[in-house]
């Protein structure tokens, strides 16, 4: 029978799948949110899948990076995070954000991964560049803005590793997830005044160390 199916999908066109309604299927997969994606996958639609990699990839990835100042690290988790994602599918259930879901899944991680250091005594943090997307205007091209705009990064970088981890935490899931403060306060287990007062905090510190002295 398969064989048969095969033959006729190869012989007749006009018994495979429309391009019309493929393309359909995507335009409708595209308007999905996020949540309803997570669903479809978890019946075993693979695209829905796909898109919400594409969807989280960048800013999730930047985020894993930024926290353990680690590439290899940071890929390493990245991988485990949507390992989890892809176990935990038949299970997912909308009572959030799909994001809450995807960073609360790697915030736990990367607490995991501190706690190996901490007793391994193991601090494996190395310069990491900024690689956060920016528009080039022509002045930037000039040898001494480059310069300065990397020395403003690695005095960012500095000061982004000086905070406390809780502090860096939530300013990074703030700057990177998209999420709210009550989100972030119920990602990182604590109430939404304390994850108002460390990014209060995170901010304040990050600005008073850049500022020229």
């Amino acid at each position: 029978m398969a064989e048969y199916m095969t033959k006729t999908q190869t012989e007749f066109p006009c018994a495979r799948r429309p391009r019309r309604l493929a393309r359909m299927d995507q335009t409708i997969l595209a308007n999905e949110g996020d949540a309803q994606l997570m669903l479809r996958y978890a019946q075993g639609d693979a695209q829905a899948f796909d898109l919400l990699y594409s969807r989280h990839k960048a800013p999730l990835y930047r985020y894993l990076l930024r926290q353990c100042r680690n590439r290899a690290i940071a890929e390493d988790l990245f991988q485990e995070v949507w390992g989890r994602v892809i176990r935990r599918r038949k299970h997912y259930q909308v009572r959030a954000k799909f994001a809450t879901f995807l960073y609360r899944i790697a915030h736990n991680c990367v607490v995991d991964q501190f706690r190996l250091r901490t007793r391994r005594h193991d601090d494996q943090s190395e310069p990491v560049e900024d690689s956060s997307d920016s528009l080039a205007a022509p002045d930037t091209e000039r040898p001494d803005s480059r310069l300065a705009d990397e020395q403003f990064r690695a005095a960012f970088q500095r000061a982004l590793d000086a905070l406390p981890d809780e502090q860096r935490a939530v300013f990074l899931l703030y700057e990177e997830s998209g999420l709210g403060l009550d989100e972030i306060a119920e990602i990182t287990g604590v109430g939404a005044e304390t994850a108002k007062s460390r990014l209060r905090y995170a901010v304040n510190k990050l600005r008073k160390a850049l500022v020229p002295q």
